[in-house]
């Protein structure tokens, strides 16, 4: 079963949460980041981000800075800006464009579960990064930003949502990136009723969110000592059927060829699949099939199929492919994590984007690829593996701040 508990979230006074609720600080151009804290008081950048344009600063993830944050949280209470629900409940969220809608309830979630392997994984976490996390957590008292998990579809689930949605919704604001926001806020009688649906959930899967849910668990063995009345003993989540998630690629940029010429990488590719000249740059448009950008010349390459183990969860993966034959061996990047050699670009950014950096020399060639499936995803998940860093960018994306878990 999938067991989730309500909560008495802080968060936004109706008249602000246009204002408060924002996309985390890193994906902000710094032009945009300093304009944004510089003229608007309310944005939630001013907690996570206590000492943007200070001379002075205290050390980046040490407990001085997460002191600042848990400084400037307090003062978005003290001021009447951030406000506490007076009863545990769910909340129901809902993202839409033109193009896509997806819907989804804000709860807590298990730690116990997660350590039980009923929330699965598709990714490795790194312990520093776990510590790090869970240090913030410890001296912050909070978690604003949400674990993204995806479910089977459930008609009951489903059906309940919709009537949900028929009802005035607590907030509604559009973002600058043409996003609609709307969220409800649960009865205490509704918000049982769901806890009850999502019994009915065999599993659930992370799809964004590993190192969060990891050092969540962490100080719930540290801090609340497993005790399942702890506060620490969930962790705030955003539960989203998985027909409704939408996966994107990560692009590849690598800045050098590894001492080859053009001429000699190319040939390098065509001994182990077909290469094709391309007359303009575009996605690709099938699974193994990737889109190769030089700077004077694109184009798509297909591994030749001894080199794709369909039926293994991992090796199957583009992502996998692309290390295992090019990135590896004739690159010389045998470690994403750690490679100074290579950036990665979500799916989300223009493709412009990539081409760009590539054709004014920063970057000596990009790979565009195919994206994963959910049903990809799982398949790794559930057979206790890993997919390959930065392998997928998945949406929707809840903003920091709307509805804050408290510790």
């Amino acid at each position: 079963m999938a067991e989730i508990v309500g909560f008495r979230a802080i968060r936004p006074t109706r008249d602000k949460v246009h204002l408060v609720a924002t996309r985390p600080y890193y994906t902000y151009k710094p032009n945009v980041l300093k304009a944004k804290i510089e003229d608007n008081p309310y944005t939630f950048l001013h907690i996570i981000n206590p000492e943007f344009g200070q001379s002075i600063k205290t050390k980046p993830n040490s407990i001085e800075r997460f002191e600042h944050v848990k400084e400037q949280y307090h003062r978005f209470l003290a001021e009447g800006t951030l406000i506490q629900d007076n009863e545990e409940c769910l909340y129901v969220y809902r993202q839409s464009n033109k193009a896509f809608s997806s819907i989804g309830v804000i709860a807590g979630s298990s730690v116990e579960e997660y350590d039980c392997e009923k929330i699965k994984k598709h990714e490795a976490t790194l312990t520093t990064r776990e510590e790090m996390f869970t240090r913030y957590l410890d001296v912050v008292g909070f978690n604003a930003e949400p674990v993204l998990l995806t479910y089977t579809k459930h008609s009951g689930i489903e059906e309940f949502l919709d009537k949900v949605i028929l009802g005035r919704s607590e907030y509604e604001f559009s973002t600058t990136d043409r996003v609609k926001h709307e969220l409800w806020r649960l009865s205490k009688e509704l918000s049982l009723e769901l806890i009850a649906l999502f019994k009915e959930v065999d599993s659930t899967y992370i799809a964004d969110g590993h190192h969060r849910t990891a050092s969540s668990a962490r100080l719930h063995h540290t801090k609340g000592q497993g005790d399942k009345e702890s506060p620490t003993a969930y962790f705030l989540s955003f539960l989203v059927q998985e027909s409704q998630v939408e996966i994107l690629e990560f692009n590849r940029l690598v800045k050098s060829l590894n001492k080859l010429s053009p001429e000699e990488f190319c040939d390098k590719l065509q001994e182990v699949g077909v290469l094709k000249p391309m007359k303009g740059v575009s996605k690709p448009t099938k699974e193994h099939e990737f889109v190769v950008i030089l700077k004077d010349s694109v184009f798509t390459f297909s591994p030749f199929e001894q080199y794709i183990q369909k039926d293994h969860p991992v090796k199957a993966l583009d992502a996998e492919i692309l290390t295992q034959l090019i990135l590896a061996p004739i690159l010389g990047i045998e470690d994403l994590k750690t490679s100074n050699e290579i950036e990665f670009s979500p799916g989300n950014e223009p493709l412009q984007t990539v081409i760009d950096k590539v054709k004014s020399g920063k970057y000596h060639v990009g790979f565009l690829l195919f994206p994963a499936t959910i049903q990809q995803v799982k398949k790794v998940a559930d057979n206790g593996m890993h997919m390959p860093p930065k392998s997928t960018w998945v949406e929707p994306k809840l903003r920091s701040g709307l509805t804050i878990y408290p510790i």
